[in-house]
């Protein structure tokens, strides 16, 4: 578990890293195209920049703005303040904020920078409808987030590979479509359409970080969260009540799917979007919990 937390935090980085990289290759392919002298790569690499720092620390309340989720206290509701209480205790996981999303989907998400910064927020839906054992599942998987440190890395993730499908835009559209005869006269051919490429294949490869990312790290909570409770069958019913109401949540976007513990978008979409989905089989993630041994 601590070699995963920490392999978590080298993973930050390395995403990071690896999306700043595509940022300010755009914007040198931008420089090229347009002999911009290097004002394109100080723009990339400010804009990913600030946009990285924004989304570390501002990027869970974007999160559970956009999720319509609103705060509550141990009065508000106190069975779910008691069993986060108790897992928190079991796991000596610091109290995270706690959010309730009025939405009658069965859904739940864990959002923030790090342990001591960090919110869970569950929907009325899934408050009303699962069993007391299911519930504490569902909890613990969101809780395995925060103690993994996946919520940092996705968190910033989304911001990240906005940044990259906006720097591409740019690119086309006045890196490649408006240069002067001068500029394409003195650009190889060969760099222009290079240019062209990276823009065009830049927020695929980014799209496909978020993917691999967020799909492996839904098969570590469960598995972190079957561990804390010492009862994977809660999380194993839990996620079958979820594929059988396949409800939409109302307020769902592409932005944020990959934060909750399930797809948010409808069975239909999902059937539609299943190469490009945020998250594993969930029929997958239920044979592998009823095959764990406590």
């Amino acid at each position: 578990m601590y070699e995963q937390i920490a392999a978590n935090k080298r993973r930050t980085v390395v995403l990071i890293a690896a999306i700043l990289f595509l940022a300010v290759g755009l914007g040198y392919a931008f420089d090229v195209l347009r002999h911009a002298g290097g004002s394109g790569v100080a723009f990339a690499g400010i804009l990913a920049s600030t946009m990285a720092i924004g989304s570390y620390y501002f990027g869970d309340r974007v999160a559970l703005w956009s999720s319509g989720a609103r705060p509550i206290t141990k009065r508000d509701h106190p069975l779910l303040y008691r069993t986060v209480e108790n897992l928190t205790i079991a796991s000596g996981t610091p109290m995270p904020a706690l959010y309730i999303i009025p939405d009658p989907a069965l859904n739940a998400f864990a959002t923030g920078r790090d342990p001591e910064h960090a919110s869970i927020a569950v929907t009325t839906g899934a408050l009303d409808t699962l069993a007391n054992e299911e519930l504490e599942g569902v909890l613990a998987h969101e809780l395995s987030h925060i103690r993994n440190y996946d919520i940092r890395i996705m968190t910033v993730v989304v911001v990240l590979v906005g940044a990259i499908a906006l720097l591409s835009d740019v690119l086309l559209r006045s890196g490649s479509l408006h240069r002067s005869r001068e500029d394409r006269e003195h650009t190889p051919p060969v760099l222009a359409i290079a240019g062209i490429v990276l823009a065009l294949l830049a927020p695929f490869a980014a799209e496909l970080i978020k993917l691999a990312i967020s799909r492996r790290r839904e098969y570590l909570a469960d598995a972190s969260g079957a561990l804390l409770t010492r009862y994977p069958e809660g999380l194993a019913r839990a996620l079958e009540k979820i594929a059988q109401q396949q409800q939409p949540l109302q307020r769902a976007t592409n932005a944020t799917a990959h934060l909750f513990i399930a797809n948010p978008f409808g069975a239909q979409r999902q059937r539609f979007m299943r190469l490009f989905s945020t998250h594993p089989p969930i029929a997958d993630r239920i044979r592998i919990l009823r095959g764990m041994t406590m």
